[in-house]
């Protein structure tokens, strides 16, 4: 078995369609048992996460993070994905890091709104102006490609960086505006507290969450949970984990009744959108299934593009 190594120019061979067809498909296997785990010396980390899925193989996905090396000229987060075969557990590819994370991420929540934002929206609005919602652009022009694209960000100055390397896209100055004008809506941040009010929701929108990861962490206020249908990539790494869904849960804003389908009922016609009219969330847990999917993917590409 030839092993392989990939780095970022593998980027060209992907396409967004493509690796959400992978997505769906690998939800059609068995469960994945998923595990993480830390390691710390004062404020560095190295965050182990792995997934097993029978039929497809196993993912070990390392990542260091020195909060110090930007100081000295460095990337703060670096790291790795290994492939391992499903039969013999032989390792078969070692994945650049920054890009299983890149398509992993944003093709999760373009997964979601294929199946959620209605088909005929026309108005974009992602919040944050980081690498993530860079990725959303690119994911949301290929799922929405007459759709008008606008970003608000706290600081204007990022929001205009951003937008100026992708031609039509605008830079929101008011965000309860933009939240009421917008079909779908990427949030992308690293906010403690919600930035989305549910009140600026208009009937029919759908919301991507994609930035909240721990538990200290929120994104849309009560009021936009108990407005929409809720759904997520994953019960097992979102609901007891994330703020966004555990801190409602446990003061009883809405129960676990309340999530409504994760990926794993794609098939069984229950992640979907039932109406025009209705409110829609999708939560993005991105978990470690998740990157051995598309690291499978990346590897499948990779060699049917070198013969």
């Amino acid at each position: 078995m030839n092993f392989e190594i990939i780095g970022p120019e593998a980027e060209a061979l992907l396409g967004w369609h493509a690796l959400a067809d992978v997505l769906e498909a690998g939800h059609l296997l068995p469960v994945a048992g998923i595990g993480d785990t830390f390691l710390y010396r004062g404020a560095d980390t190295l965050l182990t996460r792995s997934a097993w899925i029978d039929g497809m193989g196993i993912a070990v996905k390392s990542a260091t993070i020195f909060p110090g090396n930007p100081a000295r000229g460095r990337a703060a987060v670096n790291g790795g994905v290994m492939l391992y075969s499903d039969a013999e557990g032989l390792p078969e590819a070692l994945i650049d890091f920054h890009l299983v994370t890149r398509w992993k991420t944003a093709g999760d929540s373009f997964l979601a709104a294929r199946h959620l934002a209605r088909p005929d929206a026309r108005s974009v609005l992602i919040v944050g102006a980081g690498k993530v919602a860079a990725s959303m652009i690119a994911a949301y022009r290929a799922l929405f490609p007459a759709a008008r694209i606008a970003l608000w960000n706290r600081t204007v100055q990022a929001a205009q960086a951003l937008a100026a390397l992708h031609e039509g896209v605008e830079v929101a100055g008011d965000l309860a505006g933009a939240v009421a004008r917008a079909d779908v809506i990427a949030t992308t941040t690293m906010a403690s507290e919600p930035l989305i009010r549910g009140e600026w929701l208009k009937p029919g929108t759908h919301l991507d969450l994609i930035g909240a990861y721990r538990p200290d962490m929120r994104e849309v206020d009560d009021e936009a949970l108990r407005r929409a249908r809720i759904f997520v990539d994953s019960r097992a790494t979102t609901m007891a984990h994330i703020g966004e869904l555990k801190d409602p849960l446990a003061r009883g804003v809405i129960s676990e009744s309340d999530i409504l389908a994760d990926f794993h009922d794609i098939a069984a016609g229950l992640f979907r959108r039932r109406s025009a009219e209705e409110i829609t969330i999708a939560k993005n847990g991105g978990g470690a299934h998740l990157d051995l999917m598309t690291a499978r993917h990346i590897l499948s590409v990779w060699r049917a593009a070198r013969g």
